[in-house]
């Protein structure tokens, strides 16, 4: 055997030692476990992946569940007493599977309704009761720790849990992704947006718009005409429009071009749902 197989070999045998003691003796500390799994790493026992996924798992125990909720006025919701028509238009252009129903009060959840229920009757042509089809809501604290949250998903078979502040009040959810992806990095679906992009096309006449997206790009890309000079995001010439900053729901109408916020806080605008209503600006949007 030559001499760099030999110095290999006792490489591996110093590193099976130390990785043999770990697992029969608690370690001392999770610093001297992290060291341990980083040197495997060196050794290329794993690779950076593996790694990364490892230190998620260590995040997790370690987060709580405000460190990553939605807050409220981010979630998208259906009101108790909608409409089946609005109700659909709400589900399907949101291209979410769960959305908590509120009472009279936006922060009372009462319920949640699947996608997949709803689908159910509409494909039957069924009348039906949003009451009859929603399912209970469940609620968590805010300070409960992430690891605890996901052993609770698995068990109960749940995706989705409001979080609720030390009031009883609903502040904001989490889903069984939203904590998955602090182990294995950002899931990304066909509904989201690239951090990159501030156009995403759902259809002919429907997209999702940030309100980041400079008004130049959007002037661009609808083949639009609206002034560059004193602003330059959609979501601040809309605020300016109407002379505050839009709730989530509210629908503002500029040209052809309707806005409706998705997500907002009380300080700004950050998701449009945006929908054309002349043909000729759906040709040139299905160009760009």
């Amino acid at each position: 055997m030559t001499e760099s197989g030999t110095e290999k070999d006792a490489s591996q045998n110093s590193w099976l030692d130390r990785f043999t003691r770990w697992l029969l003796v608690e370690p001392r500390d999770k610093d001297e476990l992290l060291e341990v799994l980083q040197d495997a790493h060196q050794r290329k026992l794993f690779d950076s992946e593996a790694l990364s996924m490892l230190n998620g798992v260590f995040r997790v125990s370690e987060m709580r569940v405000r460190d990553i909720m939605i807050p409220r006025v981010q979630v998208v919701t259906i009101p108790h007493d909608a409409e089946m028509d609005k109700i659909i238009s709400i589900v399907v252009e949101s291209g979410h599977s769960r959305f908590p129903v509120t009472g009279d009060d936006p922060g009372e959840v009462v319920g949640v309704l699947l996608a997949k229920d709803l689908l159910a009757h509409v494909l039957k042509k069924q009348p039906v009761s949003l009451d009859k089809i929603m399912r209970q809501a469940r609620f968590v604290p805010e300070s409960k720790r992430l690891n605890i949250l996901l052993r609770e998903f698995r068990s109960h078979r749940n995706h989705m849990v409001m979080v609720v502040d030390e009031y009883g009040t609903a502040a904001g959810m989490v889903t069984i992704e939203d904590v998955l992806e602090q182990i294995v990095g950002k899931i990304e679906d066909e509904h989201d947006l690239d951090l990159e992009d501030f156009i995403l096309r759902i259809s002919d006449r429907k997209f999702t718009i940030k309100a980041l997206t400079p008004i130049e790009e959007f002037n661009q890309y609808f083949t639009a005409d609206f002034n560059t000079d004193d602003f330059d995001t959609v979501g601040g010439l809309i605020s300016h429009q109407l002379g505050y900053v839009p709730k989530h729901g509210e629908t503002i109408t500029m040209n052809e071009f309707v806005f409706e916020v998705l997500h907002a806080d009380k300080r700004r605008v950050h998701l449009f749902r945006l929908n054309l209503t002349q043909p000729d600006a759906q040709h040139d949007a299905a160009q760009s």
